[in-house]
């Protein structure tokens, strides 16, 4: 069998998609590359370094893709992700000489150079009946070369998720790294005052759009995270004047099941890296400990025990530790243990008290919130405790999660709005590089908390 080259590689590995969202099932959005593009030469390293990226960000000229008005959406969606990534510069649409159409037919580099353009995207869209096939080129400006080329057959409802996956090729193409942007994020909206928030359970693409309840809002509905398949969510519900349960949602159905009856509460479940379990933490009398529960055999193993209050269980990405926060050594700080349980060994050592941490998916980090009196901070540290930094400091906030990449943290703040009679109060879900740097506000139609980032949904 001959070897692929390496657009083909690139390309397989999104060779087959799921439809996304209720009511929409898409029976085959395929991503395979034109027989042309199959033979473009194609190096095996990134363009730039990445870190060099994050001090100088990219210049790239993304024109609107030739066919018509979805051609345009499909531009902008591409160019708003690599913008908000910090990592690549838009140059000005007004800067452009040659036109989007003769761009895709051939493109005419002495255009392009004097714009400073290191990368230049073109693209058609044909369209046919309810069916959108969308041709992407990504070409070298300086040289001249075609980096990659990729077509997309989708129904036309899924224009915005071809955006998402064409700026995935163009950051793995440039950067070495793997993408984010055809992601999910599930996440608890919230509304009315503050001592009777109602929360739901709803889910957007990554920047924003897209947006869908899951949950009706008539019990509470708290700490959502997402099985490894992305199709499935464990959160916690409560009903009223009754203990919390542990739920497991079918994204695309809505249907709800119990994972089990606990006694006493039960906190912070999260799906295992190969989701045949759910971890927990459940309280008895004033001590709470980590349990792991199996998703077929409702099975329940006690991982910790003692007088402690063992919270926020989190499994390393291959599924052999688990990180959580615990108050065993008088104060609540951060341990990892043996995903079987075990002893543990403790690795914050900052002034304050840590909460709520999660393992990077490429295992190098964990994040985490600190608390140091009314001061909040979102932080990274490597699994044995060293190399801390502090990412983004205010006033209450909380709840990191990573992107599939491991390049960028979602987190919630809280702040103190003041409406018409003097009082109130706001949350709102932000993201910033695991470098510390590009923090900005995720877009959600009201108040949002605790965010958890799918995996690739490709």
């Amino acid at each position: 069998m001959p070897a692929r080259s390496n657009n083909e590689n690139l390309t397989s590995r999104r060779a087959a998609l799921l439809g996304l969202g209720a009511g929409l099932v898409v029976p085959g959005i395929l991503a395979r590359p034109l027989p042309a593009f199959a033979q473009a030469a194609a190096g095996s390293g990134p363009v730039i370094d990445i870190n060099r990226a994050r001090t100088n960000p990219i210049p790239v000229a993304i024109p609107d893709f030739a066919g018509g008005g979805m051609g345009a959406q499909i531009a902008e969606v591409v160019t708003n992700n690599l913008r908000n990534s910090g990592l690549f510069r838009p140059v000005d649409r007004a800067a452009f000489i040659q036109t989007a159409e003769a761009a895709a037919q051939t493109p005419r580099f002495e255009d392009w150079r004097p714009l400073g353009a290191q990368g230049l995207t073109t693209g058609r869209v044909e369209q046919s009946g309810g069916n959108l096939r969308v041709e992407f080129r990504l070409w070298d400006v300086l040289s001249g070369q075609q980096l990659q080329g990729t077509a997309f057959t989708a129904p036309a409802a899924n224009w915005r998720r071809i955006g998402h996956l064409i700026s995935d090729v163009i950051y793995e193409r440039m950067l070495g790294e793997k993408g984010y942007f055809d992601t999910r994020v599930v996440y608890v909206a919230e509304s009315g005052p503050r001592d009777r928030r109602t929360r739901r359970l709803a889910i957007m693409d990554q920047d924003g759009a897209n947006n869908r309840m899951l949950t009706d809002g008539r019990n509470a509905a708290l700490t959502p995270r997402f099985h490894p398949t992305a199709n499935r969510v464990v959160f916690m519900s409560y009903q009223q004047n009754a203990q919390p349960q542990v739920y497991i949602l079918d994204i695309d159905s809505g249907r709800q099941e119990v994972l089990g009856s606990f006694p006493g509460m039960t906190l912070s479940p999260r799906f295992s890296p190969d989701g045949s379990s759910v971890v927990l933490s459940s309280t008895r009398g004033g001590s709470a400990n980590i349990y792991s529960v199996g998703i077929g055999s409702r099975s329940m193993r006690q991982l910790t025990s003692g007088s402690s209050i063992d919270v926020s269980p989190c499994y390393s990405p291959d599924g052999s530790q688990i990180v959580f926060n615990s108050d065993r050594s008088g104060d609540q700080q951060l341990y990892v243990m043996s995903a079987s349980g075990g002893a543990a060994n403790r690795i914050s050592f900052g002034r304050g008290r840590y909460a709520t941490p999660v393992w990077s998916p490429r295992g190098d980090l964990i994040a985490f919130t600190r608390m140091s009196g009314s001061s909040f901070a979102i932080g990274v540290m490597r699994p044995d405790g060293g190399g801390e930094r502090i990412l983004t400091e205010g006033w209450s906030m909380e709840g990191p999660t990573f992107a599939p990449n491991g390049r960028v943290l979602m987190f919630f703040r809280e702040s103190q709005a003041r409406d018409s009679r003097g009082s109130g109060y706001s949350s709102r879900i932000s993201s910033i590089d695991i470098a510390g740097f590009n923090e900005r506000p995720v877009p959600t139609p009201g108040d949002a908390s605790d965010p958890a980032w799918s995996p690739l949904l490709s």
